[in-house]
C-alpha cells in the first residue's frame, strides 16, 4: 500500500538525518517529500543568482587595486559558471523534475554547494593577505551576508546550505587565524553554530509548510474527484439556490432531473422548478409545504422525500441540503444534494399496497379489514355505539371451480368484488377475507334496516348470472353478521360470532342471511363435542347400516338394497345422518367411515340371496385415495362377496377435483367386475360429459324429477324420457329415487324407469329386518 504524501503532523515528528537527508524514516514516503523539498528550491533562483552577481562584482571592486587582473578575472569567471550553469540546465530540461529523489540524489545535490563556498572562500583564503585591515573586514561582511541569505534562501537544501556555510566559515577562521585576530575567531564559531541551527530550524517549518501545502491539494484534488464522479453518476445531483431561493450553479444533472436544460434553470425559483402546475393553483402537496417551511426557517434537512412534478409528471425526489454561511456570518443560501427515488417509492408503495389489499380482486385484505374493524370497534365503545362485521361465503364456487378451472374462478371472484363494491356505501369497507370468503365492515351500524337492507341486496346481486369467457355461471351468497360489542368485544370473537351466523345460512341451504345469536355458540360446542364423539364412534362401534329396497318396476321384486349410515352415539343418542355427515366431512373422516360402510355392507349382504345386490355410497374423498381399489378388493376378499353383487353408488362431484385419476379408479372398479352407479344424475354441472368419462352401469334419477313428473311438469317428464333414452342407448339400467305414492309409480314405469327406490315400496330398515323379510318370502313361496 502506497503511504501518504502527508504523513506527518508536527515538526517534532520530523527527525534532524531525515531533515538533512542523510536518511530514511522507514513509516514514512521521504522519496516524495524530498522531491517537494527540493522544488521550493526555485523559489528565490533569480534572487539567489543576482545576490551571487552583486557581491561578485563588490569582491572585484574591493580587490581591484591590490589583486592582479587576471586573479579576478579567472575568479569572477569561475562564480558566474557556478552560479549561472545550473539555472541552464533546469531552463533547458537537463536536469528534470522528479516526483521522488532518493537520499543519493540529495547528498549529490547538497554536494555541489561546496563547489560555490570553495569560490567564495578563495578571495577570503587568497586575495585577504594582499589587501589592508579594511579590505578583511569588507570581505568579512560579504561572506556573513552571504551565509544568512543561504539560510533564508536556501532552507529547501539545508544540507547544502550548512556544507555551504561550514566552507566559507572554514576560510574564515583559517584568514583571522592567520592575521591574528583570535577574538573573531570565536565570533565566527559562535556564528557559525547559530547558523547551523537556524538552517536546521528554517529548513524543518519549510518542509512542514511545504507539506501542508501538498496535503491540501491532495485533499482538494481527492474532493474534485468525488465531486466529478458524484456529477457524473445516474442517480444523484447536487443543487445550490440563493437566499431568495433561485437555483444558482446548476449542474448537468440537476438540470436533467428537472427536464430542463442547465441555462434555462439558473435563477429560476427553486420551488416553482419542482412544484409544476400547482405554483399557479397554490395547491402544493404536503411535502413541498414541508420543504418550503425548512427553506424558510433556514434548517438543515436530510432524506426529505418530497413529491415534485416534472415535465407535468409526477416524481418523488429525496432531498438532503444545509444553509450556507459566508465567511461574515451571513446566510447565503442552500446547498445540498438530491436523488430520484420515484422507482424505489413505487415498489414502495406496491409492497405495502400489496400487504394490505388482495391482488387478485383489488378490495381490502384480511390485514386491513381487521384493522378497520378494530377502529370500528374502538369508536363503537368510545361513542357508545355499535358496528357491524358482515361475513360473506359464496355458494356453488367451488364447483365452478373445480368444473372450469382457477383461471375462470379467479375471473368470476374479480366480478364478485366489483358488485360488491357498488353496493356499499361510506363508512362501510369490503374486502376479501381468501378464498371464496368476503365481509363487509359497517362502521356504525346503529340502523338495523340498513344492515338486513344490505344482506339481502348482496344476495341479490351476487346470485344473477355472470358471463365469463362464454360461460353463464350462476353462483350465489350466504351471510352472517355480527354487531359489536354486543356479539364481541374482540376483533376475534366478533369474528368468530360472524363466522357462526355464516354457519347458520350456509346449513340452512345458503342464499340465506342470518344474525348472531347466543345460541350459536351453544350449537358451535355442540358440534366440538359431537366431532370428539364422531372421532372415536368406530372405536365404540356406534355405528350401524339400514338398507333401502330397490325393485324391479315390472316385477316389483327385490334387486338390490341401497346401504345407509346411522349413527347411534352413546352421548347424544341416535343422530340425524344430515348432522353428522357433514360434520364427518369437515373432520376429514369420512374415509375411515367410509371405508367401514363398505366392509360391514358386503358382509351382512354376503346371507342375502344370489339375486339381491348391495349398493354402497362412496365419497369423492375415498375415490380420490390412490389405494381404493385395493380396499373394495380387501372387503370383497374378506366377505366372500362376489364382484357382480356389488355397485358402487357416486356423485358428479367425483370428477370436479382438477388433477385426479378419479377416472382411472373407477375403470380398475368396473374392471373387477363392481358395477357403478351415478347418483343425483343431472342436479350438478356438464353431466353428459361425465357420462362419457366413465361406463356406468346404472343412472339414478333424482327424486326432485320425480316429483315434478307426478305434478305433470313438462320440464321434469322431458328430462326423464331423455335420461331413460340415454340410459338405454349407452347399455345403462336407470333407477328412480324418491317414489313415494303410487301414482308415482305408474309415472316412472310409464316413462320407462327399469327399477324403483322409495318409501312406496319400503323404509330404510336393519340388517335384522332384511333377513326377516327374506325368511318371509321364502315361506310364502313354499307355501
Amino acid at each position: 500500500m502506497t503511504q501518504s504524501t502527508i504523513p506527518i503532523s508536527s515538526p517534532g515528528d520530523l527527525s534532524l538525518r531525515a531533515i538533512l537527508g542523510l536518511r530514511d524514516d522507514s513509516d514514512q514516503d521521504w522519496d516524495r517529500i524530498r522531491a517537494i523539498q527540493l522544488r521550493g528550491l526555485s523559489r528565490y533562483r533569480v534572487v539567489r543568482t543576482a545576490a551571487n552577481l552583486v557581491l561578485g562584482l563588490m569582491v572585484v571592486q574591493i580587490f581591484s587595486e591590490t589583486v592582479p587582473n587576471w586573479a579576478l578575472a579567472l575568479w569572477s569567471v569561475a562564480l558566474f559558471g557556478v552560479t549561472v550553469f545550473p539555472i541552464y540546465l533546469v531552463q533547458t530540461g537537463r536536469v528534470p523534475q522528479l516526483s521522488h529523489v532518493s537520499v543519493q540524489q540529495c547528498q549529490k545535490l547538497a554536494s555541489a554547494t561546496i563547489l560555490s563556498g570553495a569560490i567564495w572562500a578563495l578571495p577570503m583564503v587568497f586575495f585577504v593577505p594582499y589587501g589592508s585591515v579594511a579590505d578583511l573586514a569588507a570581505m568579512w561582511t560579504i561572506l556573513a551576508a552571504l551565509v544568512i541569505a543561504s539560510v533564508v534562501l536556501l532552507n529547501a537544501l539545508p544540507l547544502g546550505t550548512i556544507l555551504f556555510n561550514l566552507v566559507v566559515m572554514g576560510a574564515s577562521l583559517y584568514t583571522f587565524w592567520q592575521t591574528d585576530h583570535m577574538m573573531m575567531i570565536g565570533a565566527v564559531c559562535a556564528f557559525s553554530i547559530m547558523l547551523v541551527m537556524a538552517t536546521v530550524e528554517n529548513a524543518r517549518a519549510f518542509l512542514m509548510l511545504k507539506l501542508n501545502e501538498a496535503g491540501l491539494a491532495e485533499k482538494n484534488e481527492v474532493v474534485s474527484l468525488l465531486l466529478r464522479e458524484f456529477e457524473e453518476g445516474e442517480a444523484d445531483w447536487l443543487w445550490q439556490i440563493d437566499t431568495a431561493r433561485r437555483v444558482e450553479h446548476a449542474s448537468p444533472r440537476f438540470a436533467f432531473a428537472a427536464g430542463r436544460e442547465a441555462g434555462e434553470v439558473n435563477g429560476m425559483s427553486f420551488l416553482q422548478l419542482i412544484s409544476g402546475s400547482a405554483w399557479e393553483s397554490g395547491n402544493f402537496p404536503p411535502s413541498l409545504h414541508q420543504l418550503a417551511e425548512k427553506l424558510k426557517q433556514r434548517e438543515s434537512f436530510s432524506n426529505l422525500v418530497v413529491r415534485v412534478s416534472i415535465a407535468g409528471k409526477t416524481r418523488w425526489w429525496e432531498l438532503s441540503a444545509s444553509p450556507k454561511i459566508n465567511d461574515d456570518g451571513s446566510f447565503a443560501g442552500f446547498r445540498g444534494v438530491g436523488s430520484d427515488v420515484t422507482e424505489s417509492r413505487e415498489n414502495s408503495e406496491k409492497i405495502a399496497r400489496m400487504a394490505r389489499f388482495d391482488n387478485l380482486t383489488g378490495l381490502p385484505n384480511r390485514l386491513q379489514l381487521t384493522e378497520a374493524l378494530n377502529i370500528a370497534m374502538r369508536d363503537a365503545e368510545r361513542w357508545n355505539g355499535r358496528c357491524g362485521m358482515m361475513m360473506i361465503d359464496l355458494d356453488r364456487f367451488k364447483s365452478v371451480n373445480d368444473t372450469l378451472g382457477h383461471l375462470v374462478g379467479d375471473r368470476l371472484l374479480a366480478m364478485v368484488s366489483q358488485r360488491l363494491r357498488s353496493l356499499t356505501r361510506k363508512g362501510e369497507l369490503c374486502g376479501r377475507l381468501g378464498g371464496d370468503e368476503f365481509a363487509v365492515i359497517i362502521h356504525d351500524a346503529t340502523d338495523g334496516a340498513r344492515i338486513d337492507q344490505l344482506a339481502s341486496q348482496i344476495i341479490e346481486v351476487l346470485s344473477r348470472p355472470y358471463d365469463v369467457d362464454q360461460h353463464t355461471l350462476y353462483i350465489g351468497a350466504s351471510i352472517g353478521t355480527a354487531i359489536g360489542p354486543r356479539d364481541g368485544r374482540t376483533v376475534e370473537t366478533l369474528m368468530r360470532s360472524a363466522d357462526l351466523a355464516l354457519y347458520r345460512s350456509k346449513d340452512d341451504g345458503g342464499g340465506t342471511h342470518n344474525r348472531y345469536e347466543p345460541k350459536l355458540h351453544v350449537d358451535a360446542e355442540e358440534r366440538r363435542v359431537m366431532e370428539i364423539a364422531l372421532r372415536k364412534a368406530l372405536e365404540k362401534d356406534e355405528f350401524t347400516l339400514s338398507y333401502q329396497p330397490v325393485v324391479d318396476s315390472t316385477s316389483e321384486g327385490i334387486v338390490a338394497f341401497e346401504a345407509l349410515l346411522r349413527w347411534n352415539s352413546g352421548d347424544f343418542g341416535p343422530v340425524s345422518p344430515a348432522k353428522f355427515i357433514p360434520l364427518a366431512e369437515e373432520a376429514r373422516l369420512v374415509v375411515p367411515i367410509g371405508n367401514w360402510v363398505l366392509h360391514r355392507a358386503c358382509v351382512e349382504a354376503i346371507r342375502w340371496p344370489e339375486s339381491v345386490k348391495v349398493a354402497v355410497n362412496v365419497s369423492a374423498e375415498q375415490l380420490y385415495e390412490p389405494d381404493f381399489v385395493e380396499t373394495v378388493v380387501e372387503a370383497l376378499s374378506e366377505s366372500g362377496l362376489p364382484p357382480q353383487r356389488l355397485e358402487l353408488e357416486v356423485t358428479e362431484s367425483v370428477f370436479l377435483r382438477e388433477g385426479s385419476d378419479v377416472c382411472k379408479t373407477l375403470d380398475n372398479i368396473l374392471a373387477l367386475g363392481v358395477g357403478l352407479a351415478l347418483d343425483d344424475f343431472g342436479t350438478g354441472y356438464s353431466a353428459l360429459g361425465y357420462l362419457s368419462k366413465t361406463r356406468f352401469t346404472t343412472i339414478k334419477v333424482d327424486r326432485s324429477f320425480v316429483q315434478g313428473a307426478a305434478k305433470d311438469l313438462p320440464e321434469s317428464v322431458a328430462i326423464i324420457r331423455a335420461v331413460v333414452a340415454m340410459a338405454d342407448s349407452l347399455g345403462m339400467s336407470t333407477t328412480a329415487e324418491g317414489v313415494e305414492s303410487e301414482h308415482e309409480v305408474e309415472i316412472v314405469r310409464g316413462l320407462g324407469c327399469k327399477k324403483i327406490q322409495g318409501y312406496f315400496y319400503g323404509r330404510p330398515m336393519s340388517d335384522a329386518d332384511v333377513m326377516s323379510l327374506f325368511d318371509d318370502y321364502r315361506t310364502a313361496k313354499l307355501a
